[in-house]
């Protein structure tokens, strides 16, 4: 008897879980399932350009695939059929014993104030997205002026803040394609505010990537808002502190950090935005910043593909993903969107044994046909021997200073991954 599990999104939730599984039982077969013809979801797509290091994770997902049999399902939809989903849930779990749904959370989510939906405002994780070359997004072009204010202090708005403010030469060794350093060169990029609404000392993002801005070649640093200093005091503030004593005399860029800022409102004129309004957490005192483009970076949501909600209501233990046996909810999509990569590996350990307990006490059938039907049902599914093609097509002719250079449409994925097939 082999029990077949589908795990639906390969992104590093969805790895980590099958890394997990496969040290618990060895009598069970798992296939990574993803809507796109590639595997590694948030590394690919999500993990900045210039952090290589950081998308390195992929070498130790590789093996799941490369020596521990786990088979790898592409461009297949899972869900609501109004979302162009091929396949829904119900369909899938008649294939397999367990399913587990690790898709994450990818839109953006709302500020929720007048003026939002001016031109010039953009989302960080679209924008994360479009310079990573995500099919959705590659071929929206965002415009992006030469005062920018970004709303949020997390990881992903440092990120931002961060690829904004490089200069071309400082993308070396990254996966970030020539024409988005073109774009972001000619920007002509002067200044950026960045304004959160918690003090300095419960910011959300990490020390270490602080102290990596610390590094850029062509920008200077203010620090505003931020306490008297003290022995002992917090990482953050710390880090903070010495960013502000960095920076080239000579800059091109000025890097403003705010804490304590709410955000009220965006206004402008002939519908483009040309002001970011704030007030004092606590106080009556306003800001007003003059820009051409916000971005904001303030976490994100479900896409609606699938509904969450309703599946987080029915779960018999919410908290550890378990909506009933045979049915579980993995990383972002189980627990919103809180924590790091790494963070996904110890979530992803607790439902494995979960998973595993669910089946000692419920032993399945052992008779689906997994992934079986789904090819016999879909002949445009990719597999991972499609994705080492897509891989080495990305890796062959690589421009100057750059790891990779992206296929961008799915078409082309698509044709990359069958093209050599058909001459083996």
């Amino acid at each position: 008897m082999t029990v077949q599990i589908a795990i639906v999104g390969a992104g590093p939730s969805g790895c980590y879980l099958a890394q997990a599984l496969g040290k618990l039982r060895d009598d069970i077969h798992i296939d990574l399932i993803d809507r796109l013809p590639v595997p590694y979801g948030l590394v690919r797509y999500g993990v900045a350009p210039d952090h290589q290091g950081t998308k390195g994770v992929v070498r130790q997902f590789a093996r799941l695939f490369e020596k521990q049999g786990v088979g790898f399902v592409g461009n297949l939809r899972i869900g609501d059929p109004e979302h162009d989903a091929d396949l829904t849930l119900a369909e899938l779990r008649e294939f397999y014993d367990v399913v587990v749904l690790a898709t994450g959370l990818s839109a953006d989510r709302k500020l929720g104030i007048p003026g939002e939906e001016l031109d010039g405002i953009f989302r960080a994780g679209f924008l994360t997205r479009h310079w990573n070359d995500h099919p959705d997004e590659a071929g929206r072009i965002p415009g992006l002026g030469r005062n920018v204010v970004i709303v949020g202090n997390g990881n992903v708005a440092i990120d931002i803040l961060r690829i904004l403010a490089k200069t071309p030469h400082e993308f070396e060794g990254s996966d970030l394609a020539d024409t988005h350093t073109q774009r972001l060169s000619e920007a002509g990029l002067q200044t950026i505010d960045i304004v959160g609404r918690s003090p300095a000392d419960a910011a959300r993002f990490d020390p270490v990537m602080i102290r990596e801005l610390g590094k850029l070649s062509a920008t200077r640093f203010v620090v505003e808002d931020l306490p008297p200093a003290e022995d002992g005091e917090d990482k953050r503030l710390a880090a903070l502190r010495e960013l502000g004593e960095a920076g080239a005399s000579d800059a091109d860029k000025t890097v403003t950090f705010r804490f304590g800022w709410v955000p009220e409102r965006a206004t402008g004129a002939d519908g483009t935005v040309s002001e970011a309004h704030f007030h004092k957490a606590g106080g009556g005192e306003e800001l007003v910043i003059a820009c051409d483009t916000l971005i904001t970076a303030i976490g994100f949501d479900d896409d609606r593909a699938m509904d969450r909600e309703a599946l987080l209501s029915r779960a018999v233990d919410a908290e550890a993903g378990a909506v009933e046996p045979g049915l579980y909810l993995a990383g972002w999509f189980k627990r919103g969107p809180r924590g790091t990569i790494p963070e996904n590996r110890a979530d992803a350990q607790e439902l494995a044994k979960r998973i595993a307990a669910d089946l000692e006490a419920h032993p399945p059938a052992g008779d689906r046909p997994g992934a079986t039907a789904i090819r016999a049902r879909f002949d445009t599914v990719t597999d991972y021997e499609g994705w080492l093609r897509i891989d080495e097509a990305e890796t062959a002719d690589v421009p100057d200073g750059r790891c990779r250079r992206k296929l961008t449409l799915v078409e082309d994925m698509l044709a990359a991954a069958g093209a050599k097939r058909e001459t083996r």
